[in-house]
């Protein structure tokens, strides 16, 4: 059993350690191989049929991790994303997250998730992508969760989202007209320009 412990192993190593249970069979991972190694405590769960070898260094971000790769439309957005650019001192309870309105609920047990359904304009705009424990995940950029935070001021308050704006333009890279043009995208231009102003 060992030997075949360590020919899955190398398999999961070319996956960075980490693999959907249904890949892991289709790479050549017997389900016998794959269950005895999380029984042995070789492989652990990261969510409901995805692995990840055990002796890797624990995720620094395991929710976005998680949210990443069980959900392939995910953009992190809102108080999630405001904690990811350091722009909140809000801590998320659940990680928020943006769909297409076309996109079905997602099953997920955990994390905890606040789900926002965007149109397309809105949902495309902004997208960054950065690498997370070796795993692609999309947030959206600075300037669209400032705006976004001002279109969804009565779900998530509007403190965070005037904390959100004073910490951006604090910051060392305030983009006025980049703002603008994602207010313009949310809708809520009117909204947030006499907060600009004082802020000017």
């Amino acid at each position: 059993m060992n030997a075949t412990f360590s020919q899955a192993e190398i398999v999961f190593r070319q996956y960075d350690g980490l693999l959907h249970a249904s890949k892991a069979i289709a790479l050549g991972i017997a389900p016998r191989t794959l269950y005895a190694m999380r029984d042995a405590g070789v492989l652990a769960p990261v969510s409901r049929g995805l692995y990840r070898l055990a002796d890797l260094p624990p995720f620094s971000e395991p929710d976005l991790v998680t949210v990443a790769l069980r959900i392939p439309k995910a953009v992190i957005c809102l108080i999630s994303a405001l904690a990811f650019h350091d722009l909140t001192t809000q801590i998320p309870h659940a990680v928020h997250v943006a769909l297409p309105q076309d996109a079905e609920k997602p099953r997920l047990n955990y994390p905890p998730l606040r789900l926002y359904w965007l149109s397309a304009q809105a949902y495309q705009a902004g997208i960054e992508k950065h690498t997370v424990d070796g795993v692609m995940v999309k947030v959206y950029n600075a300037e669209k969760t400032v705006a976004d935070c001002f279109k969804f001021r009565n779900k998530i308050g509007m403190e965070v989202a005037i904390e959100a704006l004073k910490r951006y333009r604090e910051g060392g890279d305030f983009r006025l007209p980049r703002l603008q043009r994602f207010a313009r995208i949310c809708r809520v231009d009117n909204v947030m320009r006499p907060y600009l102003e004082m802020l000017r």
